[in-house]
């Protein structure tokens, strides 16, 4: 997606919905400085540009269950086009898969995986994903603790 631009207002939208995304229309205006009929054509607009993807609840993992975070790097034995199409495919199935970002270097992609326990990620790493075709190795890293999980990009003020 190529850069938009934004004025003063846009990005405290964005902000404000960054942080609140459950924030009401008449509240959002309110801190933005427009009257309701003019902030939600704005909130339009940016929804519509791709600039604001969705909006989301932020669940507690624990409150479902999902005591274990991993990280898991994935080496590919070929990098063509299609096989790594078919990678992301395969991953995409995979709901203990949260994030899938490819990267640059010795390593093909970094997976953010939750598991309930440390019996179910290795049921899960031996049966879905060591077993996934192509897959060359994969390297894991339980998290111990979380410093800094916050969503989004900074917003320029």
């Amino acid at each position: 997606m190529a850069a938009i631009s934004f004025d003063a207002i846009d990005l405290r939208l964005l902000s404000e919905l960054q942080s609140n995304g459950r924030i009401t229309n008449v509240e959002l205006a309110s801190k933005v400085g427009l009257t309701a009929p003019p902030c939600l054509r704005r909130m339009r607009t940016l929804e519509q540009s791709g600039a604001i993807k969705g909006y989301h609840a932020d669940i507690d993992p624990a409150s479902l269950g999902y005591s274990i975070m991993v990280f898991a790097m994935v080496s590919l034995k070929s990098q063509a086009e299609s096989d790594l199409r078919a990678f992301e495919d395969h991953i995409r199935q995979l709901p203990n898969v949260r994030e899938c970002h490819m990267l640059n270097g010795e390593i093909d992609f970094i997976l953010k995986i939750v598991a309930h326990d440390l019996q179910s990620f290795q049921e899960f790493l031996t049966s879905q994903l060591t077993a996934a075709p192509n897959v060359s190795s994969v390297k894991t890293s339980l998290t111990i603790r979380t410093a800094k999980d916050e969503p989004g990009v900074p917003i320029p003020e």
